[in-house]
């Protein structure tokens, strides 16, 4: 792997751990005003449906960002941007 093959690497693991990082920070502020918003009502809990069903979304995107996931789709956005390419 060249140096500039590396670099375009880590740029691209950077732009997705930022992806991420703003995944669970829109996350983590949402729930929180969602909270809010169901403790002032005083109605029946529903807050934690939404936790629960956006949780899933944000664990599937750790998954793909910590768990090697992520290095699977760029190899395949690499091979389709090369196939494209070659068929221009």
């Amino acid at each position: 792997m060249t140096e500039a093959q590396k670099i375009a690497r880590a740029k691209r693991h950077v732009e997705v751990l930022t992806g991420f990082y703003i995944h669970a920070g829109v996350f983590a502020a949402v729930l929180a005003g969602l909270f809010l918003i169901n403790a002032a009502t005083g109605s029946d809990w529903w807050v934690q449906w939404v936790a629960a069903g956006w949780g899933v979304g944000l664990a599937l995107h750790a998954a793909l960002v910590y768990g090697g996931m992520g290095d699977r789709i760029t190899n395949w956005q690499m091979r389709k941007i090369y196939r494209m390419k070659s068929q221009m």
